[in-house]
C-alpha cells in the first residue's frame, strides 16, 4: 500500500473514529495521525481474531483502521485523565 493511501486512508479512520468518540481538539494532521496508528493497531488486533488487515484503499481497510483509531483514541483520553 502506498503512501498516499496510507494517508487517505488514515484521514477517513480518524475523522470517523473522532466521530464515534465524540469531537476531540486536533486538526487534518492529527486525524491523520491518529488513523494511521490506528490502521497498525487496527491490524494487529483482527489480525489475533483471524481477519485480514489493511490491505489497500478498500471499505474493509477503512473499517479496520476505525476500529484501531477508535482503540487508540480511547486509550490516549483514558491516559491523559
Amino acid at each position: 500500500m502506498g503512501i498516499l493511501s496510507w494517508i487517505i486512508v488514515g484521514g477517513l479512520a480518524g475523522l470517523l473514529a473522532q466521530f464515534l468518540m465524540g469531537q476531540d481538539r486536533g486538526g487534518c494532521l492529527i486525524s491523520v495521525l491518529l488513523g494511521v496508528v490506528g490502521a497498525f493497531v487496527g491490524g494487529f488486533v483482527m489480525s489475533l481474531f483471524g481477519y485480514g488487515g489493511v490491505s489497500g484503499l478498500n471499505v474493509w481497510s477503512i473499517i479496520v483502521a476505525t476500529i484501531g483509531a477508535v482503540i487508540v483514541l480511547a486509550v490516549s483520553r483514558a491516559l491523559r485523565r
